[in-house]
């Protein structure tokens, strides 16, 4: 009873602390074209998340594995703590193994909803269309807003589906174009014959044009490549946002990704493994404002 009392009084002061979020003024102002088509809902609430909070952080709750029985109030807390300066949060299997998707997992989305922030599942969705789309159906019953997916698997059997239960439940798809690590070229960075012009293509371009084709409500590419960021963003345009995890620990620039055209940064353990992750957010938003004309 004592943390279920403890998650309601921050659940409480969350929500005066967001009302006047909405008050504040100097939003950014992001492109309001939205592509046509499928999955609007979540772009539209991104991008009025990102004015609300005058912010383009998509917090990464990574936290530190080696105490899993205090994950839950640990993502409450950080949550609580940074929540002013973030537009959305992404999650990952970090979190998901251990608490449970619909255990501890739904508190954490609840308490993402109070906030009025958009959810990510990172789950790389990668496999035959039917588990593709039970994978996508669960994670969207639990609360989330958007699944991240592998164009690997083509779409005919492989992601058509993910998209088709998207589309139903109004939620987002975002593609996964090109990694932060380092071998991200093994894979992302390959040069392919594409099937369809016999040309010789590198990967990530074809999975930029994919994003484009298939209705994609993000892109991601990561902020340790900006010579890719740019090259996928001439493909895209603003139809189709991208997305850029990598900065700081990765060694990935906020003026460098957003200049070559980052819509959204993705931070982790930048913000999450920082003596003062109040201060760290504040600091990298504001960096990020400093950035958008």
């Amino acid at each position: 009873m004592r943390g279920e009392t403890h998650t309601h009084s921050l659940t409480r002061e969350s929500k005066t602390v967001t009302h006047a979020a909405k008050t504040r003024k100097g939003y950014y102002l992001f492109p309001s074209t939205i592509l046509e088509g499928a999955n609007l809902s979540f772009q539209l609430k991104m991008n009025r998340s990102a004015k609300k909070a005058n912010s383009n952080i998509v917090l990464a709750l990574d936290l530190p594995s080696d105490q899993p029985h205090s994950l839950l109030s640990q993502s409450i807390k950080m949550l609580e703590t940074v929540h002013p300066y973030i537009c959305a949060v992404k999650i990952n299997h970090h979190l998901v193994l251990p608490l449970g998707l619909f255990n501890g997992i739904q508190k954490i989305l609840s308490f993402t909803q109070d906030l009025e922030l958009p959810t990510i599942m990172d789950c790389k969705i990668n496999d035959i269309g039917n588990t593709n789309r039970i994978i996508a159906e669960y994670y969207y019953k639990a609360g989330f807003d958007a699944v991240i997916a592998n164009p690997f698997v083509g779409w005919e059997e492989g992601l058509q589906p993910v998209f088709e239960v998207a589309k139903q439940m109004r939620r987002g798809v975002i593609l996964l174009i090109y990694m932060s690590h380092k071998a991200a070229e093994e894979g992302y960075g390959q040069t392919i014959q594409n099937p369809k012009t016999s040309q010789l293509t590198p990967q990530y371009v074809t999975f930029a044009e994919k994003a484009l084709s298939w209705k994609a409500d993000g892109a991601v590419v990561g902020a340790t490549y900006p010579e890719k960021i740019r090259e996928v963003h001439e493909i895209l345009g603003e139809k189709v946002p991208i997305y850029s995890p990598g900065v700081g620990v990765q060694g990935g620039d906020v003026e460098t990704a957003i200049k070559a055209g980052t819509r959204y940064l993705i931070v982790g353990r930048t913000i999450t493994i920082s003596e003062n992750p109040t201060e760290t957010a504040k600091h990298i938003r504001d960096a990020a404002k400093r950035c958008v004309k």
